[in-house]
């Protein structure tokens, strides 16, 4: 299937075409979904999110390019933040953080800090994210996403 005939499908349901989505952060980041340098997952199929009519803009979130912005050009449409998988020895270092290691996963917003205990559900070096689940969560809790600060320690704030 065409790119073009993608988009016009999405645009009849009035969603946009997530893996048309996907198909464009591959390009912008020079590799294919799950490999190294590209989308660490496909975008989640559960979203909804409004077709663009405009091109998508794609750019790097951060300078260590953990993730990718993809924005709809529409006036007061979406954004999206896909995070990238990278290699672990790269520029991050070896892994501070192993999977199934015991962590600290702190939330950090504009004054505080709360921390609670939790697991390491994938590898990472200081600066990496990773997917982690806190102790507390149901067994088939959605892991969340969070920036590994030092060993034993990750990060979500709230930006």
């Amino acid at each position: 299937m065409s790119i073009v005939l993608a988009i016009l499908a999405a645009a009849s349901t009035g969603y946009a075409d997530l893996a048309a989505i996907d198909r464009e952060v591959a390009g912008f980041t020079g590799a294919e979904i799950g490999q190294s340098g590209g989308a660490m997952t496909p975008v989640d199929r559960r979203l909804r999110l409004a077709s663009c009519a405009s091109p998508l803009t794609l750019s790097w979130r951060t300078q260590n390019h953990e993730s990718v912005i993809v924005q709809c050009g529409d006036p007061g449409s979406w954004r999206l933040f896909v995070p990238i998988k990278r290699d672990l020895q790269g520029p991050g270092g070896a892994p501070a953080i192993n999977r199934g290691d015991g962590i600290s996963i702190a939330v950090n917003g504009d004054g505080f800090s709360v921390a609670q205990p939790g697991e390491a559900m994938e590898s990472g070096a200081v600066g990496s994210w990773i997917r982690v689940r806190p102790i507390n969560a149901k067994p088939n809790a959605e892991p969340m996403r969070a920036q590994v600060v030092r060993p034993g320690l990750v990060s979500l704030p709230l930006d």
